[in-house]
Parts: C-alpha cells; structure tokens; sequence
C-alpha cells in the first residue's frame, strides 16, 4: 500500500484525529437516499444524505462536490461564508476523493439546472487511503474489472446499472412465482450424485463422514423427491457449479431458477414461462421491447415454434431421423463437410452429438424468442417420452439471440423407465462420457413411492440477464465473477 499518495492520505487521518474529530465514526442518521434527494424541490431543508465524495470542482469561496453510491449521486455545494472559515478550509486541507462524508442542508437548482444540496453542516464519514483510478473507462484489462468489482462498480456506469437489474429481475421473477401460489423452497448443494443435468461437477470430501461428495449441478431430483412429499407448486433460486470450459456463455458457478407444478404438462408451463418473461421485463425494464444487435425485439409478439429435426433440417441439410446410429450421423457431417471439431466419436453419445451439431449450426442463427420442441430423447434423460413419437421428448427450450433462456420439460415419473434411462447414461460415464448422468438410487427410491404428472423448468440468472441487457460476456451479469488467483 506504500505509495506516495497513500503516506500523504494517511497524514491527513492523523491530523483528523489530532483535532479530535472521529475518523471512523458509527454512524450516520440521512433521511433521504441520494436519488430521492436529486428529486426533491427546492427549499426543501434538513435533508441528510450521506456517500463517497467522487468529484471535487474548487472555486475561490464555493466548492461543488459530487457524491455518489450504486443507485445514484448528489451535487452538493460547499460555500465558505455558509459553513465558516474553518470548516471550509478543513474540506480541502483532509478530505480526498474517495472519502465518504455525511451533510446536512438545502436543496436547491443551480444556474445549470443541476438539482444541488447547499451544506450547512457535513461529517466526516471514512477515509479513502488508495487514489482512485483515472484511467478506469479505458481499462482493457478486464481481469482487473472483474477482479476489482468494487471500483468497477464505483467508476463504471453500464456496470451499475446491469448489475442493478440483476437485483430488479430477481425480485420480478420471485415476485410472479409467489403471486403466481408457488413455494419457495430450499435443497441441498452437497450431494452424493450429480444428478438433474448432463454436466461434469466439482467434488469435495467430508472429513467427518469420510466420504466424497459432489456439489450439485442441478437441484432437480431434490426437488422432484419434495412432489413426492406433497408439495405440489415450488421453486428454488439455487446456486449451482459445473466443472465445464469457460465461455462467454458459461459459468461454472450460477445461479438457477428451477421450479415444479405437479399437475402440469410442458405446454402449461411454456404458456407460465411465456408470462413470466413478459412480467420481468415489464417490473425490470418497464417495456417488453428490448434491443438485441442493434434491433428492437418485441417479446409481447407470438414466439415461433420449432421442432429439433426441422431447425437441423433447416441449418444443415440434415434429417436426424434418417440416422439412428451416431456413426452415421457422425459420417452424414463429414460428407457435408461440417466441421464439429476433434469428436471422441467412440464415448459421445447420439444425443450430445446431436446437440453439438444444433449448437455449431442452429442457435447462433436464433435471434428472437423461440420455443424449440421435440428433442431427441438420448438428450434428455429425465424428460417424459411424447406419447406418439417415443423417440422424441414433451421439452422446450426457449431460445433468444443464439442462448438458450429456458430449459423445460413434461417429467418422466415412471420409475421402472427411469432407471432404464440413468442405466443407459451410465454405461455413457463408464465408456467416458463425463457429462452423462450417475446412477442414483435414492432417486429412483423415492419416484417408486409414486408420482403425479409433473412439468418442471430451470433458468440461469446470469444467461438470462445478459440476453435482455444484450452483453457480450456472461462475467458481465455476476458480481464476484471467479478470476485467476495472482
């Protein structure tokens, strides 16, 4: 910390105390926050606000001084005939930008039109022993933005105001789900299996019980065991870690929204989600059209629905129904000269091959709210076989801007197909399929004590609220996202 700047801030604390004034006070008492303060009309008196000093403007007997926290900032002005002599000269001589103080005055409009508080009196609240950064906005090392959250957050308006929505949207959509009669609920995030999606998981080990555990990748088969216990309408906003590549789409600790009605099918619950998405713009963003790439897309339109073959179909030429087997499908790409990368054809299953396949071709080219149907079901472990077509799958996934938002199906609540199905992912994880699904025998305990039909959903927090903010990296959309360690 030894700096030059720093030896010289910390001289000033000491004078601070040498004249007996508290350099770490307790409290303050404010009765407006500051962007209830820029609101207010002039002449209003006795108005306290308090917040970190971000701009100091010096005239020979006034001072504008800004303030500021994440929801907003203040002018204030600091006159010497209005505060004294001493206590103006104080303001320049101890106080920095980056210090917080608290005041107390009137509010009034200056010649600009710049709603300002006229001090009367000011504390002083906390001091800054580090200089701020100037060259902040330029700052092309985005590790230090992210590694440094809390100065991108005091210098970095766009980071702000996303981050801000993050909040707004997580009151929406625990807002309509409660509205709506649905149970928040809370499941375990240290499990014996990861099961509930096709992910890779970190693991972990409990010393007192002497045995490995997983953290979860998804809070899915817990959720389902609570159905089977009598709630019939729950969600949970559920912290989950898969142990996959970082992307600009990816994080390996998010959050999800997952959620179950019994009763319902996936048709009930795309109507639900179709809503859902409809009140959290409007409680977020107070509008359902929002800008992607530069385009207006208006979320109160109908959404298309599509099924996999036919967007397959579509983007590459190729129907999967033709290809049964993964080696010829495998074999139909390369005549296609469709490059998917070096595969491990050998341990990747039809489904994931078929999803890698959607993904390279299909969704980059999705830009407005689309519903995708009928997927294969080797891609969908847990899901209900449709009743027709016992090859595909009753799920969507509700698709915008080439990311997936929603992930949502009719459940498999048939136990005896269940394990035939979690059989089947586990010769996958023997042969090396990492992300296959582990055999889960409590699980399939619990589903033989009976099942009524159910839909469930899952979103992340953090893909959803890039897509609406329209953000080019999902970093953007966490507070604390995980950095190399220096």
């Amino acid at each position: 910390m030894g700096n030059e700047q720093t030896s010289i801030r910390i001289e000033k604390l000491e004078t601070l105390k040498l004249k007996g004034i508290s350099v770490y006070p307790e409290r303050f008492s404010t009765n407006y926050d500051l962007y209830e303060a820029s609101k207010l009309e002039d002449g209003t008196s006795n108005v306290r606000v308090a917040g970190r000093i971000m701009g100091i403007r010096n005239f020979s007997k006034l001072t504008f001084i800004t303030i500021s926290n994440i929801r907003g900032s203040l002018q204030l002005l600091l006159k010497r005939e209005e505060v004294g002599e001493e206590r103006f000269s104080q303001f320049h001589n101890l106080l920095d930008i980056g210090d917080f103080i608290g005041v107390e005055g009137r509010m009034y409009t200056t010649k600009t039109s710049q709603k300002t508080l006229r001090i009367e009196s000011y504390m002083f609240l906390g001091k800054s022993l580090r200089t701020l950064p100037e060259k902040w906005h330029g700052l092309s090392n985005v590790e230090v933005r992210y590694r440094q959250r809390y100065l991108d957050l005091m210098m970095t308006q766009d980071t702000q105001q996303r981050l801000l929505t993050r909040t707004k949207m997580v009151r929406a959509i625990r807002r309509f789900f409660e509205d709506k009669e649905f149970l928040e609920v809370e499941t375990p995030v240290l499990q014996h299996t990861s099961s509930g999606a096709l992910a890779k998981p970190f693991s972990t080990y409990h010393n007192t019980l002497d045995t490995e555990l997983n953290l979860r990748i998804a809070p899915e088969t817990y959720l389902k065991r609570l159905i089977v216990g009598g709630f019939t309408k729950i969600f949970e906003f559920a912290k989950c870690f898969r142990n996959e590549g970082i992307s600009p789409q990816h994080l390996q600790e998010f959050t999800m929204v997952e959620g179950y009605a019994a009763y319902w099918n996936y048709e009930d619950t795309m109507k639900f989600m179709r809503d859902m998405v409809l009140f959290v713009l409007d409680q977020t963003f107070n509008t359902t059209t929002i800008n992607i790439k530069g385009q207006p897309i208006n979320f109160s339109l109908e959404w298309d629905i599509v099924s996999f073959r036919d967007i397959i179909l579509k983007h590459s030429g190729i129907d999967i129904e033709l290809y049964p087997n993964v080696k010829d499908l495998y074999q139909e790409t390369v005549r296609k000269n469709i490059d998917l990368d070096h595969l491990d054809i050998e341990s990747m299953g039809r489904g994931n091959f078929i999803d890698l396949l959607y993904k390279k071709m299909c969704r980059p080219q999705i830009v407005k709210p689309t519903f995708l149907v009928e997927h294969p079901i080797d891609l969908s472990p847990l899901a209900r076989a449709n009743d027709n077509n016992p090859t595909i799958t009753d799920r969507f996934q509700l698709v915008v801007n080439g990311a997936e938002i929603i992930n949502a199906y009719s459940e498999l609540v048939d136990p005896i197909e269940q394990r035939r199905r979690l059989e089947a992912q586990a010769r996958l994880k023997s042969n090396g399929d990492l992300e296959a699904m582990e055999m889960d025998e409590d699980y399939l305990t619990a589903m033989e004590y009976g099942m009524p039909p159910i839909s469930g959903w899952g979103f992340g927090i953090e893909r959803l609220l890039m897509v609406l903010t329209d953000s080019t990296t999902i970093k953007d959309c966490v507070l604390f996202p995980l950095t190399k360690k220096l």
